[in-house]
């Protein structure tokens, strides 16, 4: 081998050798990114677990928060039942009896105001036209001097909760043009004829 062979041989070798040490940089580079990233990862997935045992927690206290509230606002309703009952058992019979409508309009009125206080209200239903989306027919019922299609009575109130239909209003809805129709209809009978049997 020629002393110029060498040294083109130990260029490339030192090159090589060059190339070597920067891929071996660049290894432990990557080597190191990728435990960074597996580290990240670990946090990530324990965290994710750690919601997830949370969440149900959560959200069942925050339910349990929610009835606490609503019972709660209830109770004076039930007490003042209790105080219209025991009144009602100690006065003569009229007071009695005015006593007792008192008392329950007091408990009926406080139990509207603890439902709209969580958001819930009465949907007002009697003179509205009827609405498929808030109320439920139960039956019709024609009263001309009223427009058709017109709530003439409320059977079972129905209530919201913001825009959502708890319950819809049961109502008697009033019908004027089906009526009409079966009157102007004719009705189908066997038409007679004048005409003498053949002999």
């Amino acid at each position: 081998m020629s002393e110029k062979d060498l040294k083109k041989a130990n260029k490339k070798i030192a090159e090589l050798e060059k190339k070597i040490e920067t891929l071996e940089k660049e290894i432990e580079t990557l080597g190191g990114e990728k435990q960074d990233v597996f580290e990240q990862l670990q946090r990530v997935s324990a965290d994710y677990a750690n919601f997830q045992k949370r969440s149900p927690k959560q959200i069942a206290d925050s339910v349990a928060y929610e009835k606490k509230a609503i019972l709660r606002s209830l109770l004076p309703s039930i007490d003042n039942f209790e105080h219209a009952l025991s009144h009602a058992s100690s006065a003569g019979d009229e007071e009695t009896l005015d006593n007792l409508i008192k008392g329950i309009q007091l408990v009926f009125d406080h139990m509207l105001d603890a439902l709209k206080s969580h958001g819930v209200k009465r949907i007002e239903a009697l003179g509205q036209p009827f609405d498929p989306t808030l109320h439920e027919a139960m039956m019709r019922r024609s009263e001309p001097d009223k427009k058709d299609d017109t709530v003439l009575e409320v059977y079972q109130a129905g209530y919201l909760m913001g825009e959502q239909v708890l319950r819809p209003s049961k109502v008697i809805v009033n019908k004027i043009e089906a009526e009409k129709q079966a009157e102007e209809t004719p009705t189908d009978e066997a038409e007679t004829t004048n005409t003498e049997p053949e002999e």
